[in-house]
């Protein structure tokens, strides 16, 4: 009942804006946006709501070359690729951004970008903070968004909440979380997602301002 709630008064602050953002969807060109933030802040659910309000808004898919997991599909959730494959594209440019986690590559194809953006529309890029500052190294225009816990304590509650994570897990998490959330002054835009609601509201001014 209570996600209803939010949803209608969600629904009802966005009606009252929804001229501004429409009439500045209609004259913006095509812009990369970049939504970065610790592991656990929200972000997937902030861009799923986002693309609920606004489908034409495209996402950027990742190239990697780990495995795939059960029920995802190659070009839906990843471009699934081999260590030769991925190394070839590094070495012919054709990655905004790349690197290399637990023995796989994973990185984000520069030509399906730069396709939806000579179309004029945006697409949107959520990724870690070591792939948004090669972003702004690769891609000076992008739109860079950071959005930030209320505390770090609210950060470990959602981590823990998730059931995903051993105690060590969750302790590199937020150690890590502490890395990231020191530079969310590098960004264009900073965003608290403590009200879902109120995060989306800023969200959408960011993303059409």
């Amino acid at each position: 009942m209570a996600g209803q709630g939010l949803k209608e008064r969600h629904e009802k602050r966005y009606e009252e804006r929804k001229d501004v953002y429409e009439s500045k969807s209609a004259v913006a060109s095509g812009e990369l946006i970049v939504l970065s933030g610790p592991s656990g802040v929200g972000k997937g659910t902030l861009l799923a709501h986002l693309r609920d309000r606004h489908p034409n808004l495209q996402v950027s898919i990742s190239v990697t070359t780990r495995q795939p997991r059960s029920g995802e599909v190659n070009g839906q959730h990843y471009y699934f690729v081999s260590t030769a494959a991925f190394e070839a594209m590094i070495e012919r440019g054709e990655l905004l951004e790349w690197a290399k986690f637990a023995g796989n590559y994973y990185g984000t194809p520069k030509g399906p970008i730069e396709a939806v953006i000579a179309s004029g529309q945006r697409i949107v890029l959520e990724i870690e903070l070591v792939g948004a500052r090669q972003i702004k190294e690769s891609f000076p225009e992008a739109k860079r968004i950071f959005v930030l816990p209320p505390d770090v304590a609210a950060l470990e509650t959602r981590i823990r909440s998730r059931g995903q994570d051993n105690e060590g897990a969750i302790a590199k998490r937020l150690a890590q979380s502490k890395v990231e959330l020191a530079a969310a002054d590098e960004f264009d835009f900073q965003i608290v997602n403590d009200s879902l609601e109120t995060a989306l509201a800023d969200l959408e001014a960011a993303l059409f301002s």
